[in-house]
């Protein structure tokens, strides 16, 4: 789901709010997410999960094209954990992968 589509399934199930309140929310949700973890926080939606930002040392690593070794920098990179509850919904409920991605692929 991309967030276009997030933003017209809420309006079609909130009927009562306008599309571009709801767009302002979404992005608003976001957004603070995102400054939440350019500050080095960690954002818990409980039953959802975490979002939180991990460091990776600079280090050596090779073009895989060439095999040349080439030098990359340290960064910071946004890591989630799924919750408990998201965990065990995706463990008992299957997944038909098969349709979802055929459904991705033609999109």
């Amino acid at each position: 789901m991309i967030k276009s589509e997030l933003i017209h399934k809420l309006a079609e199930e909130n009927p009562h709010l306008y599309a571009k309140d709801i767009e302002r929310v979404v992005n608003t949700v976001f957004g603070e997410i995102a400054d939440a973890l350019c500050h080095g926080d960690r954002v818990e939606l409980r039953g959802f999960g975490a979002f939180s930002v991990k460091h990776r040392e600079a280090r050596t690593g090779r073009n895989p094209r060439t095999g040349e070794a080439v030098e990359i920098e340290e960064k910071w990179t946004p890591f989630f954990k799924a919750g408990k509850e998201m965990r065990e919904r995706l463990n008992k409920e299957p997944l038909d992968l098969d349709t979802a991605g055929a459904a991705r692929r033609s999109a």
